[in-house]
């Protein structure tokens, strides 16, 4: 008994696996774990899976084979992916800028070919077919770094709009001469294949721009209430599209990126529609399309001799040079900075998606080798790499000139104000509601809303009873000073996604948190709770350690970082520590540099605040604990921080919670996050948020691009 049981252990665990539902556990496993154990190391998630396919694939450990099953959701997930594409650009921008944007699609797509062919052609010695191929794929781009432009306030700067237009007709073109390659690798481009082609591709036009836009509007006005038959009917429509391109004698990649142009309009970025596209694709299809392509990669030819690494180092420079040349033309033409030149190099240099969809129809078709596949992984980590770090410094610097997006608020904060404070633990209760009112507008009618979320389990509902026990006590605690509260209980899987909806539906312009306890080994390595509610919220956060007695506290000692006048919640969170110096009748002593001591002045004399302000110099702020000298007793420490990636954010900040902690552990102590805009992605998979060590040595390919 025992022994056919390990026999059939062995058959099941037998390497290529052929149990359907382990190979789906596994693939699942790596899904969700890979992001996880990567984020460490900050690697892009896109290379992560790709990495992970590689290690399972049959020239890894060979879990897993190259199968029907797999070549379906490879197939699918390819889809998906120009589908996205197509579905997410701005149409609206290309509109405002489009003749711009036309000149810059040629730059940006005839330069690389016409420096890639050559190399391809006569240094790589392929043939022409392949390097034609090759070199379209250098012409392609993904706007991975849009995020980095977007949070730094430069998303409507003329440069980015016309980048983005130039996406729309390159990546089409290069769809355009796949098709035509593919023609020519089968014998078939002849007089009768350019009639076909032209006419079929002009009735497919006809669908999928003209019949399609309007069964998709009157679909959606029909069938209002079912949301599942919405993204059903949004998929059916992809896959049609698919097919029919295949009809027409394209490739079926063009038909889900023309599906993704044709629905455009249709479905806002910020719909629920939306949301449940990019959430499904994200989760299942994408990811197990990259883990296929790290499947075929074979790692060992790299290392077989220097010919493959030549290959890869060629496609990697060729690729990164004539996006910098296409930038540095367009610069030229419409008179832009060398920073706009910089943010256009650093937003088209990137190569993800469609690079990988060109790629793959061309190793499918064996029109490029093993060599090229790989050559191309390569090229997509040091590109996605190089694309951000160029993005971020040129971002600085178009904010520096004076060029950030106005942003005009149509709520009056000060009448309008919404404070919200989570209650995790009752012992800081009392001290967080008493620094609410401190610093709460005078003018708002709104009450502090008092949050307590509850878990999702089978203990929910008696949790949530016993939640609002507590509440009561908070709100017996608030009435004693006259403070109107909203008490709230709400359940949610953890607690940063409860209090990231609870802000969401309420409007909070602040939210007032206490300081985090020490995480858990768990939360280390899935992101320490803290972390997670600066990640899912865009709005003011005050992280609150108020041990002591406010009346004992003397003076306010306020850290500015450089360009932190430049974040957006910047200003409301001046008017919180300003009003809490007036509430208390002490002064404040702002430590900065130059600009934003420039800043600060000017903000309070716009606002004719009479708090006594003092300021000193400081421009070691990568040496946090050079800021210990200027600490006194009884201060309250406030200090302005930034979440990743935005304007005023340094490596310095990494774990600023603990840091603040360990150092000035008896002082009452308040860490201040301003607002963001909201964030922007294309792709999950595509967002690139690259580690410290990574952004130290990437500095220098970086600074490469910023010479004037």
């Amino acid at each position: 008994m025992a022994k056919n049981f390990f026999d059939h252990l062995s058959h099941v665990f037998e390497t290529p696996l052929s149990n359907p539902v382990l190979i789906f556990a596994l693939i699942l496993f790596i899904i969700l774990l890979s992001p996880i154990l990567l984020r460490w190391i900050k690697v892009p998630g896109i290379i992560g899976l790709i990495l992970s396919g590689v290690a399972i694939g049959p020239h890894g450990l060979n879990l897993l084979e190259k199968n029907s099953a797999v070549d379906l959701f490879s197939t699918i997930g390819l889809l998906y992916i120009m589908f996205i594409a197509g579905l997410e650009l701005d149409m609206n921008e290309f509109r405002k800028t489009r003749h711009k944007s036309v000149l810059f699609g040629l730059f940006t797509f005839a330069i690389p070919i016409a420096i890639g062919y050559p190399v391809c052609y006569y240094i790589l010695e392929y043939d022409m077919l392949a390097s034609i191929m090759i070199s379209s794929m250098f012409a392609t781009h993904t706007l991975v770094a849009y995020p980095v432009v977007n949070s730094y306030g430069i998303s409507k700067n003329e440069a980015v709009a016309i980048t983005i237009g130039g996406t729309i007709l390159t990546d089409t073109a290069v769809l355009i001469i796949l098709a035509v390659i593919i023609g020519a690798s089968q014998g078939q481009l002849d007089r009768q294949f350019w009639m076909t082609l032209g006419v079929s591709f002009a009735i497919f036009l006809l669908i999928m721009f003209g019949i399609i836009p309007r069964v998709a509007k009157w679909f959606f006005q029909k069938v209002e209430g079912e949301k599942t038959a919405h993204y059903i009917f949004v998929l059916s429509v992809v896959f049609f599209a698919a097919f029919l391109a295949e009809i027409a004698g394209l490739e079926h990649i063009i038909g889900a990126f023309v599906a993704g142009l044709a629905l455009n309009k249709l479905i806002p970025h910020s719909s629920a529609l939306m949301n449940r596209i990019e959430f499904i694709g994200n989760a299942i299809f994408i990811p197990f399309f990259l883990i296929s392509v790290g499947m075929i990669v074979d790692v060992s030819v790299l290392l077989n001799g220097p010919a493959a690494l030549f290959i890869a180092a060629t496609l990697t420079i060729v690729a990164i040079f004539s996006k910098w040349i296409a930038a540095w033309f367009t610069q030229l033409v419409f008179g832009y900075t060398p920073s706009q030149r910089q943010v256009i190099f650093g937003l088209s240099s990137a190569h993800a998606a469609a690079t990988l969809a060109v790629i793959m129809v061309g190793f499918r078709y064996e029109i490029i080798d093993e060599n090229v596949l790989n050559g191309t992984i390569v090229l997509i980590l040091i590109t996605c790499i190089v694309a951000s770090l160029a993005t971020e410094s040129a971002s600085k610097k178009v904010v520096l000139a004076g060029d950030q997006d106005e942003v005009t608020n149509e709520k009056n904060i000060a009448r309008e104000e919404q404070l919200m404070l989570p209650i995790a633990n009752l012992n800081n209760m009392e001290s967080l509601l008493d620094f609410a009112t401190l610093i709460k507008s005078n003018y708002s009618p709104h009450p502090i809303t008092v949050l307590t979320v509850v878990p999702s389990n089978d203990m929910a509902e008696q949790n949530l009873q016993r939640a609002r026990k507590n509440l009561d006590s908070t709100a017996k605690y608030a009435s004693g000073s006259e403070t109107e509260v909203n008490m709230m209980a709400t359940i949610d899987h953890n607690v940063a996604n409860g209090i990231s909806r609870a802000a969401r539906e309420i409007g909070a312009d602040g939210i007032l948190l206490g300081w985090p306890s020490k995480p858990g080994i768990i939360e280390k390595m899935v992101g320490e709770k803290t972390e997670s509610i600066l990640n899912q919220t865009d709005t003011n956060l005050f992280m609150c350690h108020l041990d002591k007695p406010m009346v004992t506290q003397k003076r306010i000692l306020a850290f500015c970082p450089p360009l932190s006048e430049s974040e957006l919640g910047f200003d409301y969170c001046m008017e919180k520590v300003l009003l809490l110096s007036q509430e208390l009748t002490i002064p404040i002593l702002y430590v900065c540099d130059e600009r934003t001591q420039h800043a600060i002045a000017e903000y309070i004399k716009r606002n004719k605040n009479s708090t006594r302000v003092l300021f000193s110099d400081y421009d070691e702020w990568d040496n946090l604990s050079g800021l210990r000298k200027f600490v006194k007793e009884n201060d309250i420490i406030v200090f302005f921080s930034a979440r990743q990636g935005e304007m005023s954010y340094r490596h310095s900040f990494d774990g600023i919670p603990k840091k603040l902690g360990k150092v000035y552990a008896q002082y009452n102590r308040i860490l201040v996050f301003p607002s963001r805009r909201a964030g922007y992605s294309l792709d999950e998979y595509e967002d690139v948020a690259t580690a410290p060590l990574l952004q130290r040595i990437g500095r220098g390919i970086g600074n490469m691009f910023t010479k004037d």
